[in-house]
This record gives structure tokens, sequence and C-alpha cells, in this order.
């Protein structure tokens, strides 16, 4: 039996794969976020739980005594991040920390979602084994729990992930996908950036990564995202027509121009070919996933209007 402990469970990526870990025999998952359930937990339990308390989160996860922990949660709002130093260090570092002590003392496998942010942005796609030079605080965070894991002597991976984009229930967070989609149903302007180029992921993909990394017991760093290496900008655009919007409502626009807090990597993305020659990670190229996002949309819509 598997007991599985995934943190971040109503975020967008924690919300699939207690979806698609909960319903296989042979797996008992106990979710844990901040705050009440947003995600219907037929077959899990939920713990309410601070991560950067180590006290409460000994307490709650020596008791559950998972033999996994799939650890998702974490400070993500890249420009907070670089203002709110101690929160994200908090949230991000201190809640690690805490889990990996716990994990050692259950010897437990752990998994840990990194991020195309602890690269720098000057060699895009990076490879698992190219060296890691964070440019923002953010990136800085998750590569700091990244060498806490290497040194940790645990049975851990660490997987990397590309701007992750879906549908989830009640988040508190959009992604680049709904917010395009968002905008220019409303007739608004946008400006997306031309120079920044991503491999952007469905959240069902990485979902199911994930669980690759699991079942195979796989030990090390893996790459997982889209297939398309492509701008922002053209993101939008494909989204625009997906979803039958108003491209000519989407402007062009670069990094210099766009003015953000925390400086962004021009040019990231991941090269997959790892995870897909080891686990057979395959997934599907972005109009596909666009599509499964309207499709999903529609039977939101058509549920609630039942």
């Amino acid at each position: 039996m598997k007991k599985i402990l995934i943190t971040g469970a109503n975020g967008l990526l924690g919300q699939k794969l207690i979806f698609l870990l909960s319903n296989l025999k042979g797996v008992e998952v106990i979710a844990t976020g901040r705050g009440r359930a947003r995600i219907d937990l037929k077959n899990a339990r939920y713990i309410n739980m601070d991560l950067a308390n180590r006290n409460e989160v000994f307490a709650n996860v020596l008791k559950a005594a998972p033999t996994h922990i799939v650890h998702t949660a974490a400070m993500t709002q890249v420009d907070r991040c670089e203002t709110e130093k101690e929160l994200c260090r908090l949230n991000n570092v201190v809640a690690s920390e805490n889990l990996i002590r716990v994990a050692k003392a259950l010897k437990a496998y752990f998994q840990y979602l990194s991020t195309d942010f602890v690269f720098d942005g000057n060699g895009g796609p990076y490879r698992e084994d190219d060296p890691p030079n964070p440019i923002n605080f953010y990136g800085k965070s998750k590569y700091a729990v990244e060498q806490q894991l290497e040194e940790s002597r645990l049975d851990y991976s660490i997987v990397r992930t590309v701007l992750v984009y879906g549908v989830g229930n009640d988040l508190s967070r959009s992604n680049i996908v709904l917010w395009v989609k968002k905008k220019l149903e409303y007739g608004e302007k946008i400006n997306v950036v031309n120079d920044q180029w991503r491999t952007p992921t469905l959240v069902e993909d990485l979902a199911m990564g994930c669980k690759l990394i699991i079942d195979q017991k796989a030990v090390g760093i893996y790459h997982l995202s889209g297939k398309d290496y492509i701008t922002a900008h053209d993101i939008a655009i494909k989204t625009a027509e997906v979803f039958e919007l108003d491209k000519r409502l989407i402007a062009p626009t670069n990094a210099d121009e766009f003015k953000e807090i925390a400086m962004r990597p021009l040019k990231t993305g991941l090269d997959i070919s790892k995870a897909g020659n080891e686990l057979g990670f395959k997934p599907v190229c972005l109009e596909d996933g666009l599509k499964l996002v309207k499709e999903q949309l529609l039977n939101l819509e058509k549920t609630k209007s039942l």
C-alpha cells in the first residue's frame, strides 16, 4: 500500500494529482493545504496545515506516516517573491526543509516540484545536467531546495516544469491560457512578450509525468513540460485561435518594454528527452492541450447550468 501525502492540494497540479492518484488501487492519498479544501475529496482525506510551522508539520505528517511525499506547494508569484523575500523564504525554503526532515524520519520517498526559473535563460531549452543560475529570488528559493534534497540522502525526484496551464476548481491563481481567454472575451487589449521562450505544460501531462516517476521509483532530476518551444505571445495567439477570439487584441511587446519587478529569464524551456526515454513521458502538443482546456470549460458550464 502506498500512502502518498500531497502538499498544495488546492493548487492546479495538486488537484489533478489527487484526482489521478486517489482513484488507483493500492494507493491512499492524504491531501494538505491551507484553509478549507477546495476540491472534491471522495477518495482522499485532507489536513489543513502550515508547512512553515515545523511542529505542525511533524505532528501531522508523522501521524499520517506517508510512504511518499509529493511537494507541490510553493509561493510562485515571482514579483511578490522579489518584494517579500522573507515570506518567500518561509513558504518555499523553510516549508521544504520541514518536509525533508520529516521525510528522513519516515524514510519516505520525496518528490519536489521545481521550475525552469532555476536557469538564467541564456541557453534554453535546458537539460537536467545544465548548471542552474537563477536570476530572481523565486528561482533562488526553488534551487535552494534542490540543493537540500541533493544533500539529504533521501530517495528523491526533482521535477522541473514550465508555465503550467489548465482548468481547476476555485483556484487562487490563474494561468496564461485562462488569463488570455478572459481578457479577450471582455474585449480588452493585451500586451504579451514575444522574446520570452517557454515550453508550456498542460497540467494533466505534468500530473501523469509525476505519477510515472513514482511508479518507476525513479531518482534524480526530471524535466516535465510540453514539447512546443514557443514565445508567450505565440501562446496567446494560439489560445485566441482555439477559443475563436479576436487575436487582433493581442499586441507584441518585449521584456525591455514590459517592465516587471523581478527579472525573467528570456529563453528557458525544458528538454524532455530524458523523461521520454526513461519514463515514457509523452505530452500533447499545445494546440491539443488548448482544445482539452476548451472542452473542460464547456463541460463545466454545462454542469453549472443543470
